[in-house]
């Protein structure tokens, strides 16, 4: 069974007692804020379009109003909180839940002000790709895992879970054996690819490194220290210092299927 929820997804609305739990006052801006969308210093300009298109679109976001739109997506979630815990309760009433195997996504990330930008469209920035990921399983231990995993490999991962054969013609791979054991060594990169202003870009990611290519990199390229940067402040693409880096992470770039 799948039950889908549309928040925090645009507009950002809920019940009025979700947004008294959160102060507005006090709820700090990215450290990346802009207030109109715009490509840091460094960075491909392509990376971020000059349109918002999903919240103050066409506009810009004073910090006083930004942090209005944060408050409300937070409001939001909180609320589609409470609604996965009514589906949760119901699996335990009926007794459900030691023989359920429980998944908990999103399908993108989302900018609320980073780099200017409010909405998912186009992004390759990491903010952009990342989803909550949580997979529930009888008798799990409730850990987590730095892995670095793709939305495809849920169907795999629950052919597995469940016993059932490995289908074939499929993407992605089975995270189960992360689940059993979160330290073990994975070493699976992550794709993303997107088109903008007719040119293709493409990600990749792996437990230590975000590379991004616009246009095979003629619009410009990027690449980020995922441990040391995770709000991907700097672009380090062209220090001659990580040109072995940059390399690596072309060649995966090589692995993805042809457009």
């Amino acid at each position: 069974m799948a039950v889908g929820f549309n928040k925090p997804h645009s507009p950002p609305t809920a019940p009025k007692k979700f947004f008294d739990l959160y102060d507005v006052n006090k709820i700090p801006l990215p450290v990346d804020f802009n207030t109109h969308p715009i490509a840091p210093e460094g960075f491909p300009d392509i990376s971020i379009p000059h349109r918002n298109a999903d919240l103050f679109i066409g506009g810009n976001s004073p910090p006083d109003a930004a942090r209005e739109m944060i408050r409300a997506y937070y409001a939001s979630t909180s609320f589609m909180d409470e609604q996965v815990g009514r589906v949760l309760a119901e699996l335990d009433r009926l007794k459900l839940r030691d023989r359920t195997i429980i998944v908990f996504w999103g399908d993108h990330g989302y900018h609320l002000g980073e780099k200017g930008k409010w909405s998912k469209a186009y992004s390759l920035w990491d903010i952009g790709l990342r989803v909550p990921l949580i997979i529930d399983v009888p008798g799990g231990k409730g850990q987590t895992t730095q892995g670095v995993v793709e939305l495809l490999d849920l169907y795999r991962t629950l052919a597995d879970l469940c016993g059932l054969p490995q289908p074939e013609a499929i993407e992605g791979r089975t995270i189960a054996p992360l689940l059993r054991n979160p330290k073990l060594n994975w070493n699976y990169p992550a794709f993303a690819v997107v088109q903008f202003q007719g040119k293709f870009g493409e990600s990749v990611r792996t437990a230590g490194w975000h590379y991004v290519e616009w246009d095979e990199g003629r619009a410009g390229s990027m690449l980020l220290d995922s441990i040391s940067d995770p709000k991907e402040l700097k672009n380090l693409a062209a220090d001659s210092d990580r040109a072995s880096t940059v390399q690596q992470m072309k060649t995966l770039l090589k692995q993805l299927p042809a457009k």
